[in-house]
């Protein structure tokens, strides 16, 4: 998939745990793990204003588009 999810890096960066972040941003702890690993299929807007506001972070930082040179 060409988008990347990077919240792992930017949790590392902010020292925040899964829990702490969960309680944060009021979602459940599977449902971010979901999005940590790269398996959501979507993300809403206010999820990630949410996660955003907690880490101090812009999107970019945490969703990432990788073209794919398969040919």
């Amino acid at each position: 998939m060409p988008i990347v999810v990077n919240l792992d890096v930017m949790m590392a960066r902010r020292k925040m745990s899964l829990n702490e972040l969960s309680e944060k941003v009021d979602l459940t702890l599977s449902n971010l793990s979901i999005l940590k690993t790269g398996k959501a299929k979507a993300v809403r807007f206010s999820t990630l204003e949410a996660i955003c506001k907690a880490l101090n972070c812009q999107p970019a930082d945490i969703l990432e588009y990788v073209e794919n040179n398969k040919q």
